[in-house]
């Protein structure tokens, strides 16, 4: 499958938590879906065995689908020639990561105290008179009359 088309579903899964990046790709119709699945299963896996970390504590951190190899394929044309197919791979690459634990409430409480500050108070602009801004404009000189010889 070409990396174009598994980026595409690898751009709705990313920052997801698994559970919810799971019903995305079971829902989701197309080949790159079901792949993605697998190496989601697989990341998810290493996971639990290697580091003890709940399905439910993880969530999607990054998704990366590189180019592969390319593998090249002939079809025969009219007149005796032949066009080249490209037949391209990709390399998935999922990164999952711990949800972070919830803030201490003291911090919370900070934000809220910063949040409800009052802002300055600004004194409205002066309108201007008509007299005031309309400006005398310069006066001209009228146009000299042409001289006409007969």
């Amino acid at each position: 499958m070409s990396p174009r088309k598994a980026r595409l579903v690898a751009e709705h899964i990313r920052g997801r938590s698994v559970p919810e990046a799971r019903a995305v790709l079971a829902f989701t119709s197309r080949e790159a879906a079901g792949v993605l699945q697998k190496v989601l299963q697989s990341a998810v896996s290493n996971a639990e065995a290697n580091h003890g970390i709940a399905e439910d504590q993880l969530y999607v951190k990054a998704t990366y689908v590189d180019g592969g190899p390319v593998m090249k394929r002939w079809r025969a044309r009219a007149r005796g020639r032949v066009a080249r197919i490209r037949k391209r791979t990709c390399h998935i690459t999922v990164q999952l990561a711990e949800r972070p634990q919830a803030a201490p409430a003291v911090e919370s409480a900070q934000a809220e105290a910063v949040e409800a500050a009052p802002a300055p108070k600004r004194e409205p602009a002066r309108k201007k008179t008509a007299a005031a801004s309309k400006k005398k404009t310069a006066s001209k000189r009228p146009a000299k009359k042409k001289e006409t010889t007969a």
